[in-house]
């Protein structure tokens, strides 16, 4: 069972129809008891870091998205999703965010439109399992003004050039974070949920992964 964190704020149907397609089963919770207990979780997202830092905090959803993905465990963190897994972003005034990956986020600069909207290429820095069947340089679909900075540059799974070139999918362990939405990429995307479902049930299937 495939479960997707609703803080209020978030491109959830788009997700669930994504999966739907590809006929994974997949359950929409607020409730912190439901996401610690999942097989697999998915946090996706559209608005503000701190908008949704602040959600999760009131939902009592911080530690618990702490202790699944340090266990190892099967997560997709999407857009604001995975912005919101560093240490601290420019968004919002300034935002301390959850501090799962060293590192910061900050504000696109030195191009003529902000927000970046649209298509844009992801250059495959990793052979990870998520990008199996995908040509490299595929392109995905991006909306986004600020961009993550991992202090470990090796857990950079593929980057994206606007303005500058930015990691645009991580993978560490069972966490995989893209700053692309895979749900609204067409047949790259799906292929790419696709991948992450089967690499999720290998996971899952590992033992002591629970």
């Amino acid at each position: 069972m495939i479960t997707i964190i609703d803080y209020g704020a978030g491109n959830i149907r788009s997700v669930v129809n994504s999966l739907d397609a590809l006929g994974c089963r997949a359950k929409v919770t607020s409730s912190p008891d439901n996401a610690a207990a999942a097989d697999v979780l998915i946090l996706p997202g559209v608005g503000a870091a701190g908008d949704t830092m602040k959600s999760l905090e009131a939902l009592g959803m911080v530690e618990v998205l702490k202790d699944y993905i340090a266990g190892g465990r099967p997560f997709l963190g999407i857009c604001i999703g995975f912005q919101i897994l560093f240490d601290r972003t420019e968004e919002s005034g300034g935002y301390d965010c959850l501090g799962i990956i060293s590192g910061e986020v900050r504000r696109l600069g030195g191009v003529a439109k902000i927000p970046h909207m649209g298509w844009n290429q992801v250059k495959q820095r990793s052979n990870h399992p998520v990008f199996e069947g995908i040509p490299d340089g595929s392109n995905f679909y991006f909306v986004h003004s600020y961009y993550p900075v991992p202090e470990d540059k090796s857990i950079v799974a593929g980057e994206t050039e606007y303005g500058v070139s930015f990691a645009s999918a991580i993978a560490r362990g069972g966490l995989v974070a893209t700053q692309f939405h895979p749900e609204k990429s067409g047949e790259a995307g799906l292929q790419f949920l696709k991948n992450f479902v089967e690499f999720s049930v290998e996971k899952v299937n590992r033992a002591g992964i629970r």
